[in-house]
């Protein structure tokens, strides 16, 4: 009886250390995850890509406007194709808990970007028009994930 005493005495003791490490654990004091400058230097590099692709959007719609069809595709496969590299670039630099979102933000932009030269390759002027809209949509949409400090 008291060899089983001392077993429930030692098991509460246990868990009372446990829970009691667990609460001092040191997360108050803990420095938040930051962007290592080497990576910061990386995302800069690829943000200026990005930028360049998406400040090429209203030369993209006037081409959409206008039914261009051969120069739209011109555009998406020139000046326009590299952003799919420089978002995977900017994506494996950011912290690990916004990779995720960074990463589906990305995947909507590159399927736009498919959408709009398919639209273009079969001459479908709606579809043409909803792809852009999607586009532009999807440029905006992943800014949101850029750190502010690459921006600058």
């Amino acid at each position: 009886m008291l060899s089983a005493l001392r077993r429930v005495a030692a098991f509460c003791l246990c868990l009372a250390l446990c829970f009691g490490l667990a609460a001092c654990d040191g997360g108050a004091n803990a420095t938040p995850a930051t962007i290592s400058p080497d990576d910061m230097a990386v995302i800069r590099r690829q943000v200026e890509g990005f930028t360049a692709a998406r400040d090429r959007l209203p030369e993209l719609s006037k081409l959409v406007e206008e039914r261009d069809w051969t120069f739209t595709r011109n555009l998406i496969h020139g000046p326009m194709q590299e952003v799919s590299r420089e978002m995977l670039y900017i994506n494996q630099r950011l912290l690990p808990q916004d990779r995720a979102e960074a990463k589906n933000l990305a995947k909507s932009l590159k399927d736009a970007l498919a959408d709009l030269d398919e639209a273009a390759r079969l001459q479908d002027a709606a579809k043409l028009q909803k792809a852009f809209d999607e586009l532009e949509s999807g440029f905006t949409n992943y800014a949101t994930v850029i750190p502010e400090q690459a921006l600058s």
